[in-house]
């Protein structure tokens, strides 16, 4: 990457006003940290024992989850959806699981490729089937999803298997301080080693031009079929690390899809993502994944009925959803 050099006799860069940019540009995530700041507070009050464990269950908790959101983050954005994440990772998780069970840390890390692998190929059948026939994505995603979890229960019936001790090694525990879970670092590596060299690529303007206004990215020579089926590919690319990290949390491969599907849309819409399209990051969606945990966990020591988490999920969308609408009406108008 060459470096860029500013015009002659422009002013040098204002370093306060890049700042200002940025925050602006990222309100809605920072908005989301500061709430998620509130809401571990409020947690250490409820719960005073909550502590190193509490944090360390919270990291290995939502490693599955953050990938999920970051997978539909990844397609939303494109303008898509994708209703198979949670069967993708499901299928996933087993042929891991099975594959590994008994086997070498060298087979075992083999195996991690060929998964890899597989969930592009899942992504980008989801993704040309979606461009060939031009049936909306909600229904040919719906239909896929009960495909691969077919797959999945055609690979293994029941829970089983195991996953190799370097890949649960590589999850459970803390990094260096006890207070810095190893799931946290492995999900922000993951996702910053594999998007943000894509965002800030050819490849990612054409993701977000795609869902912004696809027609006007067609008359700019975006090649609108192949850029959906690689944001399919991605979404699927993602789905398999949520796979992997499902069997390495658990240390065994499950056939049935978690609720995974719907609650990465969930955190994708609290994350700040536009269900039209076109505009969010993934870093929002996974804060939002930390914010949903964290409420469910303080539910849980409060004594609610556990049915009333889900409650409060809806009850959130709602609001960020009106909200959403209400600062876009705003936008519009200036």
């Amino acid at each position: 990457m060459s470096a860029v050099t500013a015009p002659v006799g422009a002013p040098p860069a204002n370093p306060a006003r890049t700042v200002m940019s940025w925050a602006q540009r990222s309100s809605w995530a920072i908005g989301l940290v500061g709430l998620l700041a509130i809401l571990l507070v409020f947690t250490k009050i409820i719960q005073p024992s909550y502590g190193v464990a509490g944090i360390q269950g919270l990291g290995i908790s939502i490693l599955p989850l953050g990938f999920a959101a970051v997978a539909q983050a990844v397609v939303v954005i494109a303008g898509g959806i994708d209703l198979s994440i949670g069967s993708m990772m499901a299928l996933t998780s087993v042929i891991a699981a099975t594959l590994m069970d008994g086997q070498s840390a060298e087979f075992g890390l083999a195996v991690v490729a060929g998964v890899l692998v597989l969930g592009l190929v899942l992504g980008a059948i989801n993704g040309a089937l979606v461009v060939v026939t031009r049936v909306p994505d909600i229904v040919v995603t719906l239909a896929m999803s009960f495909v691969w979890a077919g797959f999945a229960l055609l690979v293994r019936a029941a829970p089983g298997g195991a996953a190799s001790p370097w890949l649960m090694n590589l999850v459970i525990g803390p990094f260096g301080n006890p207070w810095i879970p190893k799931a946290a670092i492995v999900l922000v590596i993951v996702v910053a080693v594999i998007w943000i060299p894509i965002a800030r690529s050819r490849m990612g303007l054409s993701l977000y031009a795609v869902g912004s206004n696809q027609l006007a990215a067609f008359r700019s020579g975006v090649p609108i079929g192949r850029t959906k089926i690689v944001a399919y590919a991605l979404t699927g690319l993602f789905a398999a690390v949520g796979g992997l990290a499902l069997t390495a949390s658990t240390s065994i491969g499950t056939p049935v899809p978690g609720p995974y599907t719907l609650e990465s849309v969930a955190a994708v819409v609290l994350g700040g993502v536009s269900l039209a399209g076109g505009r969010g990051g993934v870093f929002g969606p996974v804060v939002a994944v930390m914010v949903l945990q964290i409420i469910q966990n303080d539910m849980t020591f409060l004594s609610f009925d556990p049915n009333f988490a889900l409650v409060a999920q809806g009850v959130i969308l709602i609001g960020v959803l009106i909200l959403g609408s209400v600062l876009e009406s705003r936008r519009a108008r200036r």
